[in-house]
């Protein structure tokens, strides 16, 4: 095994002559791993042929935790017939950058660890970025952290009911279910307040924190989707379009604000990019890479890429 360090992004990579596969080696390291997940909060392991969904699977499974759906999740993306809880990653058309995010800081459960292995490497693009939310943290203004500790986020969103040509998401996709009786029961076990809207869409509304503390070590980190759910965020043209077409943000597909519903200025989303950028680490992929991800530790996102790309991830608790 060869060990390789390129700023937190920690890479084991077995050599050619081996052939141990991963859920064997898993269960030989498994304290090692452990201590280098809570240490780092990221590994990428090569030279282990995880290049499907069985793989996939077989190595999840060899991990701690329980594998996890991907309920209330706001990214398109497929979950993989016959595969358990396994997934495509997003689904954004491939000209899109994906900001950093850790998955599902927007609710009140969320994925301690992310799996990602890719089946089909890009051509040219299409690296999945990671950094570090305590170096985030540190390196963020202190008063808009305080902002953030204090106030908290409102998350909102308008999911449509599947029908014609709608923004964003549709409820059914959303809660994997088509069934309102369910999505409602989801709703109240999670502190999610809810509407149904007379076109048979829904208004969901999660009120969440901006920074939180790791339950195993302790740390404070930056932990919050607010600049995904900010419309200012996307391209100019993007962003004209969305507040001409919903004068009220109350009714744009997604929108945050502070916990106490004051707007966050646009300014601060700009801080909050150029310190990201900061930390933030490229890594192209090869097929048969498995990445692991430690959620509250590491936040993700993803370049832009041409080609075919295919990236599977699976989430657990």
């Amino acid at each position: 095994m060869v060990y390789e360090q390129s700023d937190f992004l920690y890479t084991w990579r077995q050599d050619d002559s081996a052939s141990v596969n991963f859920p064997e080696f898993c269960n030989e390291n498994e304290e090692e791993i452990e201590y280098l997940l809570l240490k780092h909060g990221a590994i990428l392991f090569k030279g282990f042929g995880v290049d499907s969904p069985q793989n996939l699977q077989d190595c999840v499974d060899a991990m701690p935790g329980t594998l996890l759906n991907y309920v209330d999740g706001n990214s398109p993306r497929t979950k993989l017939s016959g595969s358990g809880n396994i997934y495509t990653s997003t689904e954004h058309p491939s000209e899109l950058f994906i900001s950093l995010h850790s998955e599902l800081s927007y609710a009140a459960k969320w994925p301690s660890h992310l799996y990602f292995c890719c089946q089909i490497a890009p051509k040219e693009g299409g690296n999945t970025l990671v950094a570090d939310n305590r170096a985030i943290l540190a390196s963020l203004p202190k008063e808009l952290v305080d902002m953030f500790a204090q106030k908290g986020l409102k998350y909102i969103r308008n999911l449509h009911n599947g029908s014609g040509a709608m923004f964003g998401n549709s409820w059914q996709d959303t809660f994997e279910t088509s069934d309102k009786a369910a999505v409602e029961q989801h709703c109240r076990e999670n502190d999610i307040q809810y509407q149904w809207k007379a076109d048979g869409g829904i208004r969901i509304i999660q009120k969440r924190v901006g920074i939180a503390r790791h339950p195993t070590t302790g740390d404070s980190v930056w932990f919050n989707q607010a600049d995904q759910f900010h419309p200012s965020t996307n391209p100019p043209e993007v962003y004209e379009a969305i507040m001409e077409l919903f004068p009220d943000p109350l009714d744009m597909p997604q929108w945050v604000c502070f916990g106490d519903d004051t707007p966050i200025d646009t300014d601060i989303f700009e801080v909050v990019t150029s310190t990201t950028k900061q930390h933030t680490v490229y890594f192209p992929w090869e097929k048969g890479d498995f990445l692991v991800l430690d959620n509250m530790l590491v936040s993700h996102g993803r370049s832009p890429f041409s080609g075919d790309r295919r990236i599977l991830v699976a989430m657990s608790a």
